[in-house]
C-alpha cells in the first residue's frame, strides 16, 4: 500500500515538473514576429527552385537533413537559423505544392534568382525566371488568397492580420552582380547596379503598403573570396590579397553595398514608422574567409564539395554532386567528410557551419545592423543547434 502511494506521489511530481517546464518554454518562446517572409536567391532558398525544376541530388543536404531538400548547401541556410532563433518552424517554399505549411510565413526565394528581370531563359543561361518582381507578385497573390480563404478555416494558412506582425528578409543581388562579371567586367556591371538597388527599395515600399513594417536587407557577400570566382574570374596575381581574395572584385562589392546602405537610409526617412535595417553579412563572411581558424573552421577559400583538390577544390567543368567526361577522363565532384570545417560548401555557397555563425550574429549581435537594431527587443531568442 505504501509502495503504491509513493509511486503515485512520484508520478504526480513528474507531471508537475513537465507542466512547469512546458509553461516556461512557452514563456521563453514569445516573439512579436509570428511569421517570416523571405525573398532571395540560392543563399536562402529552402526548396523553391527544386520544386519548380526538380534536379538536386546528393551530397546536398548531407549534414542536417541527411538528404537533398533544395537548399544549396550541406544543411541549413541562414533563414532556417533565423526561424529557429525566433521559435518558428522552417519556412515552406511558396512553390512547394505538397507538404507546405504557411501558418508562420513563406519563402519566395529561388536559386539563380536576380533582382532585375532576366534578359535570357533559364534553359539558356541558368538564370531563374523567379526574379524579385515575380517574387513580389507571388507575395501579393499569397496575401490575396489568405484573405479569400480565411473564412474557410484552412489550417495551413496564417490569419489575415499576419502581415503586420511578420519579419521580412531579403538576401538577393549576388546573381545580378556576378552573372555578367566575367564578360562585362566590373565597369560594365557597375552601370546597372543602381537599378538593382532601386528595385530592392521599391519592393520594400510596396510591401510596406501591404502591411510590412520590419525589413532586414542582407548585403552582398565578398564574392572575391569564393573558390568559384577565384577560378572563373580573370585577374592578375597582384589582385590577390594576403588572405587569398580578389581585391578589385571585393572592392566593387563594397561599392555596391555602400550604395544599398545609403538607399536604405533614405527609405527609412520615407517610411518613418518602419524598421528598414541594413545587415552587414559581408563583414561576417569576409572575416570567416580571412580568418577561418579564429571561428572554429579550417578552410576559407577551399570548397568542401568539388573536384580537383588544390587550393580551391573547384572545377568549373564539374559542379558539386556531378560526374562528367572531360578530355577523356571521368571526373566526379564529391563532398568532403567534414563540411563543418569549411566556409565554402560548393565554391559558390556557404556551408551550414558558416550560415550558422552568420545567423547567430544576426540574432544576437546588433553591431552588424545599420541602424543599431536588436531582435531581442521583439523576441526571446532561442538557441540554434
Amino acid at each position: 500500500m505504501m509502495s503504491c502511494w509513493f509511486s503515485s506521489i512520484v508520478i504526480w511530481f513528474i507531471l508537475i515538473i513537465i507542466i512547469i517546464t512546458t509553461c516556461n518554454n512557452l514563456v521563453e518562446s514569445k516573439c512579436a514576429f509570428e511569421a517570416i517572409f523571405n525573398f532571395g536567391d540560392s543563399n536562402t532558398d529552402t526548396g523553391g527552385f527544386n520544386a519548380a525544376f526538380p534536379s538536386q541530388g546528393p551530397p546536398y543536404g548531407m549534414t542536417y537533413f541527411k538528404r537533398p531538400t533544395g537548399r544549396a548547401t550541406d544543411g541549413r541556410v541562414i533563414v532556417d537559423f533565423l526561424a529557429q532563433g525566433l521559435g518558428l518552424p522552417f519556412l515552406s517554399p511558396y512553390l512547394q505544392s505538397i507538404g507546405s505549411d504557411f501558418r508562420h510565413g513563406a519563402n519566395f526565394a529561388t536559386s539563380a534568382s536576380t533582382v532585375l528581370m532576366p534578359q535570357t531563359s533559364l534553359f539558356v543561361s541558368g538564370v531563374s525566371p523567379f526574379y524579385l518582381g515575380i517574387q513580389l507578385q507571388q507575395f501579393k497573390l499569397f496575401k490575396a488568397k489568405i484573405d479569400e480563404f480565411q473564412s474557410k478555416g484552412n489550417t495551413n494558412l496564417p490569419p489575415s492580420d499576419i502581415f503586420g506582425k511578420s519579419l521580412y528578409t531579403f538576401y538577393i543581388g549576388q546573381n545580378d552582380f556576378t552573372g555578367d562579371l566575367g564578360s562585362k567586367g566590373i565597369g560594365g556591371v557597375k552601370e546597372y547596379l543602381p537599378q538593382v538597388v532601386s528595385q530592392i527599395v521599391s519592393t520594400i515600399k510596396e510591401m510596406y503598403g501591404l502591411g510590412g513594417r520590419t525589413f532586414l536587407v542582407l548585403n552582398l557577400a565578398p564574392i572575391g573570396c569564393y573558390p568559384a570566382f577565384l577560378v572563373k574570374l580573370p585577374h592578375e596575381s597582384s589582385d590577390i590579397d594576403e588572405c587569398g581574395c580578389l581585391i578589385s572584385y571585393n572592392n566593387a562589392v563594397v561599392d555596391y553595398n555602400n550604395m544599398l546602405k545609403d538607399a536604405l537610409a533614405q527609405t527609412r526617412k520615407d517610411l518613418s514608422d518602419a524598421n528598414v535595417i541594413y545587415v552587414d553579412t559581408h563583414a561576417v563572411l569576409l572575416e570567416l574567409f580571412q580568418h577561418p581558424t579564429s571561428h572554429g573552421l579550417k578552410y576559407g577559400n577551399k570548397a568542401c564539395c568539388g573536384q580537383g583538390g588544390g587550393s580551391y577544390n573547384f572545377n568549373q567543368e564539374v559542379y558539386c554532386g556531378n560526374t562528367k567526361e572531360v578530355n577523356g577522363q571521368t571526373l566526379s565532384a564529391t563532398a568532403c567528410e567534414d563540411p563543418y570545417n569549411y566556409v565554402s560548401w560548393d565554391g559558390i555557397h556557404a556551408t551550414e557551419a558558416a550560415n550558422k555563425i552568420t545567423a547567430n550574429l544576426i540574432l544576437n549581435d546588433g553591431s552588424i545592423f545599420d541602424p543599431p537594431f536588436s531582435l531581442h527587443k521583439f523576441c526571446d531568442i532561442q538557441p540554434v543547434g
